[in-house]
């Protein structure tokens, strides 16, 4: 749980904001500064002590199907600031892979989390110009 809400604030940018009192462990995590919006990211933790109150409200998931993908193969954000991003991978030792859609004028970035979900980041191409110039 604690490598994910780094991931997802230190690297990614989101916000840890309020969580309704569920019977297991979790974050929600914000974009901006206004929680009156649903959190954009939920992440659910497994209390391996009692697993009954996630068990209650998600239903018996077997211990596999717990990390990685899943069913989900990735999440895309849209974003700006590459080079602020690129920072950010860098400096928390993230790999990452890239590419630009000049059909689409994308240019993609691709992070996994710490549980192994790929995170697709869509900037602008124009900025992968400046990022390398």
């Amino acid at each position: 749980m604690e490598s994910s809400r780094r991931f997802y604030v230190d690297v990614m940018g989101f916000k840890e904001g309020f969580r309704p009192p569920f019977n297991f462990p979790g974050l929600w995590l914000y974009i901006g500064g206004d929680e009156s919006d649903y959190g954009v990211v939920h992440i659910i933790g497994v209390d391996t002590n009692d697993s009954s109150g996630l068990a209650e409200y998600l239903g018996e998931r077997a211990e596999e199907a717990l990390s990685g993908s899943g069913v989900l193969d990735h999440v895309a954000f849209s974003a700006t600031d590459l080079q602020e991003m690129y920072r950010r991978l860098k400096a928390a030792g993230l790999p990452f892979r890239e590419r630009t859609v000049p059909s689409l004028g994308l240019h993609q970035v691709f992070v996994e989390d710490p549980s192994g979900i790929t995170i697709e980041l869509n900037f602008p191409a124009g900025e992968s110009a400046i990022a390398i110039g």
